[in-house]
């Protein structure tokens, strides 16, 4: 059996083939961090996870790499009305979005770069592009000539003529072409900048990437991955600048996950339905969200509802109390099951197994991976109404149970707890709740804490929190 990975660049599934054998180089575009997450944030950051998880479960060695972006407009926005540096924007909510990783059990990145981290390798990647003609100066501007990459629009499947200025392309008079787009861009007064070539300025959005890639992967890499919403013109530009640079194919499958709905209606701050994840997080655990995006094909839209989460709850508690019936009847499990009945469960365990495999080969289709672990839930459960069971078989099954969980992300144990730099971020978010005199907002933190077991104790050193 092959892993088949639907690659956007082609529309097509293919077979996974990656350029050195038995390693992966993978690279996720991550957040902005210039403020909390939301939950459309949420589900490339579960979904790649969970795709890096289980081409490690199929063996392979992989380097994965996911990107913070902390200079941007938005960033240099947030800086100036709080009247604090860019970088304290971009630590803080750095901060923010790792701790809300590990609430969904998403392993951390092998690396993780920042813009301002990796300054002059976008220089001296963007000088490279200049020096091949690939890109010109104006005005202490750079841009990038989209006119010379004929390929340019082979990602989102557009020819260049049909092409129309789009999302984050700036029209200005500086540029020869309206589709080309900024690498690099000339200070403004008051903004963060770094001396180059073209004088005072900061990167554009799309060059850091592609910069970032060839230092930490190389020039080519395996997997490109991020949100449909980046096909155009993010990955596009991406492809295009980095294969200008290194005369070398950039990625070889490029994936993409569709969207999240709020209760049918696209998630839009306009519409007033834009979820942070920090918020969902008060009212429900990490592990349901997870299990919550992975009941959907990542390259299906889901929508998110009181009454999706309810099934998908529903859904969760049954595969839990499977597995801690498992663990009960262990205690009371003869040590040898009869001859019969040992090759009968064995042959369903080999058989559930090579059905996961199956589903996940089929270009992660996790929707039908907890299917299979439903059926599991299932064949434990029947095999359990014998009187007498064999501690050999509940071992295979609770082997089984926890092998699809870990590629799925999925704690069946004890219910999470909520972590100590989540604890201290929600009491620094409560003390300051109170003084601003928002008292209901206090009042809910302080509920869900107790929901928590966690203790609050006023000392003259400030508040001091222990478990109960």
């Amino acid at each position: 059996m092959s892993i088949q990975l639907y690659n956007t660049l082609t529309r097509k599934k293919e077979e996974f083939v990656p350029l050195e054998p038995g390693k992966v180089k993978m690279y996720v575009c991550g957040p902005t961090v210039y403020n909390y997450i939301h939950i459309g944030n949420a589900r490339p950051a579960i979904v790649f996870d969970t795709v890096r998880r289980y081409l490690q479960y199929r063996g392979y060695q992989v380097t994965y790499v996911q990107n913070l972006t902390d200079v941007d407009d938005k960033l240099i926005r947030v800086a100036n009305e709080e009247g604090v540096t860019v970088q304290e924007v971009a630590d803080r909510y750095a901060r923010a979005f790792n701790e809300d990783l590990k609430s969904l059990n998403i392993l951390p990145p092998d690396i993780q770069p920042r813009v301002m981290q990796t300054i002059p390798d976008i220089i001296q990647f963007i000088k490279g592009l200049v020096e091949k003609g690939y890109a010109y100066e104006s005005g202490g501007d750079v841009y990038f000539h989209t006119g010379r990459f004929a390929e340019y629009g082979k990602l989102s499947h557009q020819p260049l003529d049909d092409l129309q200025a789009g999302a984050r392309i700036e029209v200005s008079d500086k540029k020869e072409n309206p589709l080309d787009f900024a690498l690099w861009k000339a200070a403004k007064p008051g903004e963060i900048a770094w001396e180059s070539p073209w004088g005072e300025g900061r990167p554009g959005w799309h060059i850091e990437c592609s910069a970032m890639v060839l230092k930490f992967l190389g020039p080519s890499i395996d997997i490109h991955a991020g949100g449909s919403d980046l096909i155009f013109p993010h990955h596009e530009n991406e492809i295009a600048q980095s294969e200008c640079l290194t005369g070398q194919t950039f990625a070889r499958y490029w994936l993409h996950n569709a969207m999240i709905n709020i209760n049918n209606e696209k998630m839009s701050k306009s519409l007033g339905n834009f979820l942070l994840l920090r918020d969902i997080l008060e009212r429900c655990s990490g592990q349901l969200i997870r299990f919550f995006v992975l009941s959907g094909h990542y390259r299906s839209p889901i929508n998110f509802s009181d009454e999706m989460l309810e099934q998908a709850e529903a859904g969760l508690e049954r595969i839990k109390t499977a597995y801690a019936n498992l663990q009960h009847r262990m205690a009371t499990a003869r040590p040898e099951e009869a001859a019969a009945v040992a090759e009968e469960q064995a042959a369903v365990i080999t058989r559930l197994r090579a059905a996961f495999i199956r589903e996940m080969d089929d270009d992660i289709n996790t929707a039908n991976g907890i299917t299979v672990l439903y059926e599991l839930a299932k064949e434990a459960n029947l095999y359990m109404r014998n009187a007498n069971v064999g501690a050999e078989q509940l071992r295979a099954y609770t082997g089984l149970f926890e092998e699809i969980a870990w590629v799925l992300g999925l704690v069946l144990g004890e219910e999470e707890e909520l972590l100590d730099d989540q604890i201290e971020a929600l009491i620094a978010e409560r003390t300051e709740a109170r003084k601003q005199r928002n008292f209901k907002r206090a009042d809910e933190i302080r509920d869900l804490l107790a929901k928590q077991g966690i203790i609050l104790e006023d000392t003259p050193q400030g508040i001091r929190w222990r478990r109960k």
